[in-house]
């Protein structure tokens, strides 16, 4: 009997929540946003025909917003594309580099840690965001991959 009464409760429940679901509007949840989105305003992502009515305050206070958090650093994750300490490795490092930053539009970042050279792309807050960069750069940079990184804050 005490089955009986909990089985009913239970289908109860389930034909409340659907019902329930059913009256709710659905909302299409937009594609996420990469961070390599840098240099651009977080509103140019809005499709066409979107209109955002805000006043002039609320822009200031998010450019100002912005700009403070612009030298901060958080973790995340970059995509090494270049490491090497061969004779050739500084020249090749450089050509790398300018070649990746006409071919994208990612920060990418070049350094010298005694006695290697490395090229890494990207600030990405997560590891799904930069393997689609890295599927982009796999077939051009084979030996490229994703590595744990403070990264900077996104803009």
């Amino acid at each position: 009997m005490k089955k009986r009464i909990a089985l009913i409760f239970a289908l109860l429940a389930v034909g409340c929540l659907s019902a329930r679901a059913q009256e709710q509007e659905t909302v299409e949840i937009p594609a996420a946003v990469d961070s390599t989105l840098l240099g651009r305003s977080i509103l140019s992502v809005l499709g066409p025909g979107v209109q955002v009515n805000q006043s002039a305050e609320v822009r200031q206070a998010l450019d100002e917003y912005v700009r403070a958090n612009a030298r901060k650093s958080i973790p995340g994750f970059r995509i090494r594309v270049f490491y090497d300490n061969g004779p050739q490795a500084r020249a090749k490092s450089e050509s790398i580099e300018n070649a990746l930053r006409s071919q994208l539009n990612v920060a990418v970042y070049r350094s010298f840690e005694s006695p290697n050279y490395k090229v890494t792309v990207g600030d990405f807050r997560s590891r799904d965001e930069a393997l689609r960069v890295y599927n982009l750069l796999k077939g051009t940079y084979p030996t490229a991959y994703i590595i744990k990184e403070t990264i900077n804050f996104p803009r």
